[in-house]
């Protein structure tokens, strides 16, 4: 047998106390050196990922990220640009009423304005009930059947305006194209005819009978988003123009513009057909708007109705001359 080596104990000693340090944190964490190992060697990350926290309520927004260079930012949408000045639509010739024969509300009596010279007369028969059987009707001629003067008032609300003040139911006639608006001047809206035993009530739409007015009712449809666009520009000039205090009146005037139009043409002979009269109220609403605010009426900015179409070019490889515009002949 070899006998065994001993250390001398002077460098068994020296060997402990050098080891002693290196060898205490591997014994008191041995985790310590597995994980070391482990991110030396990329075993696995060196702390799990945190989790993103939520963004509490109301905070503020990212900002975003800035545009590559050499592309444009989106723009932001735009509002509809606000109207520069009133609308002006085409103001009612009074040839287009002239020698008519018109009826209230496409259906009763009569109305007739004519030239006379340099003046213009009326001969009117207003339809009514009777006093004494409202559930019968009657018709009263203005002065006999003869034709009334009537006197020139101007254009105060962007029309052609004539008022009958001497007659026996004072009468004013606003002209619109191929009709005309009438309201009273007396007292109230009714004009009583006790010698005749007749009650009427003249106000409202005087215009054509519905047959004639439905072969026309694209075109009056067309016509009215003109006019009702013409309204809304006019309104939005107006409530611009004007100060604060003066702003009610005029929301509260155009609100009950809708209504009181409904009112005026729901009694007009099939009304809901062909639109005639709500039309004509639309556009002389939108001239008495620009009327008001200062525009000249002779000069329209905007037509009463949209242009027609214009044909389309013909087509390569088809004969504009053939009637069935087939292909042509080679």
């Amino acid at each position: 047998m070899c006998p065994t080596r001993r250390l001398p104990l002077h460098v068994l000693a020296a060997g402990l106390a050098l080891a002693a340090p290196l060898a205490a944190p591997f014994a008191a964490a041995p985790a310590q050196a597995q994980n070391f190992f482990e991110r030396l060697f990329g075993i696995k990350p060196e702390r799990p990922p945190v989790p993103p926290r939520g963004v509490p309520e109301g905070a503020p927004a990212a900002p975003a990220a800035p545009a590559e260079p050499g592309t444009a930012a989106p723009e932001a949408p735009r509002a509809p640009p606000a109207p520069r000045g009133p609308v002006v639509l085409k103001a009612p010739a009074e040839e287009s009423v002239l020698g008519q024969d018109l009826q209230l509300n496409g259906l009763a009596g009569t109305l007739k304005l004519e030239r006379s010279g340099g003046a213009v007369t009326a001969r009117v028969k207003l339809p009514g009930t009777k006093i004494s059987q409202p559930t019968e009707s009657c018709t009263v001629p203005l002065a006999g059947g003869n034709p009334i003067p009537l006197t020139a008032e101007g254009k105060p609300e962007g029309v052609p305006r004539y008022e009958a003040a001497a007659a026996e139911c004072p009468l004013r006639f606003d002209l619109t194209e191929g009709a005309v608006l009438v309201s009273t001047l007396g007292s109230g809206p009714v004009c009583t005819f006790s010698a005749a035993d007749c009650a009427t009530t003249p106000a409202g739409m005087w215009g054509p009978a519905a047959a004639t007015l439905i072969p026309r009712a694209g075109e009056f449809d067309a016509a009215r988003g003109v006019a009702d666009k013409a309204v809304r520009d006019n309104y939005k000039v107006m409530t611009q123009r004007a100060r604060r205090e003066d702003m009610r009146p005029i929301v509260t005037e155009q609100a009950a513009f809708s209504a009181d139009r409904e009112q005026l043409c729901r009694t007009y002979a099939r009304e809901g057909a062909h639109g005639f009269c709500h039309l004509r109220v639309t556009e002389n609403r939108s001239l008495s708007l620009a009327t008001r605010l200062g525009a000249n009426t002779a000069a329209p900015t905007a037509a009463a109705a949209p242009r027609k179409p214009r044909p389309k070019p013909a087509v390569e490889g088809m004969n504009p001359d053939a009637a069935g515009g087939g292909p042509a002949a080679e």
